[in-house]
This record gives structure tokens, sequence and C-alpha cells, in this order.
């Protein structure tokens, strides 16, 4: 695919998506949405791609959905709207076959959103399927669909309670108010605040640290894990997952390096590809389980 409103690049491990339509502070598009996808598995498929950073172009991350239809700009039955939500929502968030949620969610290599700027509506609930969120000083943040008249969207009402708690959830969500950096920190929503002009040099950190000395289908693997059981209500499924999965691994050869890495008081070099080693497990959610 060839992109027209995002940019994407790959630092080293790392790949950098940028939103890019600076002069309309990124507001998103139903275009936006399926670069985004598309980018996302893309690095899901890539073995040299080991971590995906997500940022803005210009002063904004995002600025939440395009309006510039003006009042019918969520109304489907108009053009506009039809284009940019239409066919996302009448297929249960999928567009052209999966969604940016469902792309960033699957995804096997962790994600960190650097919020540069204004992130507020769709752009903020976008964030939420990444693993890590790091804002700058002058960012803004809102859940401002009560605003608008609308409802939480992109799967937020299960993120964003996963993420920062019920109690902090409906109070930014039901208020619609937007917040600073400061709060976001505060509320649990972003992991650091930085200067502007760190935020990508840090976001790339970060994704350097959480990868450079971990097993690539180990983080696969544990991102699924931690997502998908964190809300069940008691382990005993997980259990039923984790074990075989365990045994399975434990006689794979990056069990052996990454053992043997310690014991040398070395750095490993794990031989496992995502592309060609999950265990036999997955993908299980998709044989019937949760």
């Amino acid at each position: 695919m060839d992109y027209t409103q995002i940019l994407c690049e790959q630092d080293g491990p790392v790949m950098v998506i940028t939103l890019n339509r600076p002069d309309k502070l990124n507001a998103f598009t139903g275009v936006m949405g399926m670069e985004i996808a598309d980018a996302f598995q893309r690095a899901d498929a890539d073995d040299s791609v080991r971590a995906v950073v997500m940022t803005g172009a210009g002063r904004a991350f995002c600025a939440g959905a395009d309006v510039s239809a003006g009042a019918k700009s969520f109304d489907t039955t108009d053009p506009h709207g039809a284009g940019n939500f239409g066919q996302r929502l009448a297929n249960g968030g999928r567009a052209s076959g999966v969604s940016f949620v469902h792309a960033i969610f699957n995804c096997r290599k962790p994600s960190i959103a650097a919020i540069n700027g204004g992130c507020v509506g769709v752009g903020a609930t976008m964030t939420l399927p990444m693993d890590v969120r790091i804002c700058s000083s002058n960012a803004k943040i809102g859940f401002i669909f009560a605003r608008r008249g609308l409802v939480p969207e992109a799967g937020s009402a299960w993120f964003l309670p996963q993420i920062v708690g019920l109690p902090q959830a409906l109070r930014w969500s039901i208020t619609g108010a937007t917040f600073g950096a400061e709060e976001a920190l505060r509320g649990g929503l972003v992991a650091e605040v930085t200067a502007p002009e760190d935020l990508l040099a840090r976001a790339k950190a970060i994704a350097i640290e959480m990868t450079a000395e971990s097993s690539p289908v180990s983080v696969a693997l544990t991102r699924q894990l931690l997502w998908r059981y964190a809300a069940q209500p008691d382990p005993f499924h997980l259990l039923s997952i984790d074990g075989p999965m365990s045994m399975e691994r434990g006689a794979h050869a990056d069990v052996r390096e990454g053992v043997q890495a310690f014991l040398d008081k070395r750095k490993p070099a794990f031989p496992g590809k995502v592309s060609r080693d999950m265990p036999s497990q997955y993908p299980w959610w998709e044989q019937g389980e949760p």
C-alpha cells in the first residue's frame, strides 16, 4: 500500500509511524485508519521489526476525527461520514478486512505512542491498544465523545478502564474534558512526560529497552497473554494455556540460549523468529478460546 496520510520508516529495529496531515492537525480519516492497520500488519510480518512507535507530524498527535463536513461529519448517511466511518462501523470495526484497533492489538511487536501534542477523540483511543504511552509536556488529551453526543469508540470502553481503572475512566469519559500531560501521568494513562524535543528519541529508547534482550517470540506471546487474560475473573483458563505453552517453549532453542547466556553473563542472541516459531497453541483465541 502506498501511504498518503501516514509516514512509515524503519530506524534499526524500530518502525516509526507518523500521522501525516499536519495542516489538519492529523485529523483521522478512513484512509488514515486503513494505512495505520496496514503499517502494523507490515510490522507484525517483518522479523527485522522489534517494536513500533507512533507519533504525529507537526504540533498535534491527532485532533480526533476529520469534521470538515461540519455537523454531519459523523452521519454515515452522508458521503463524508460514510467514507470515514461507515464501513468501519458497519463491519464491527473492520475496514478492508481489519481495523487499526485489531491490527495494533494483534500485532506481535510491542508498540509505543509518542503523544506530541493535541490527542483527542479517536486520536486518544487509537493509543489505548498500544503497550506504552508517553507524551510531551505540551500534550492535551481528551476522550471527548460525550461532548459531541457520541459514545466511546474503538473499544475504548474496554481498554481505558484496563489501563487507568474504572473510576478514572468514568470521570474522563463522562466529562469529556481535555486534560494536560501531568494529569495524564497522575491518572496512569501515560508512563512518562518529556520535553517536546526529547519525545521521539525517548520513545525509541523505550522500544529498544523493551526488546533488546528479550526473545521476539516470548515478547509476542507475553503481549497476548497479558492483554487477553488481565480482565478474566480467575486464572484457570490461563493455566490451561500457559502450562502447555511453557512446556513446548522449554524445548526450543530460544530457551537454551536464554539460559546459557545467563550462565555466561552475556547478552542472549535468540534464534527464534515470530514468523516461524510461534508455539502450537498460538493463536488460541481463534480456536474457540477467549
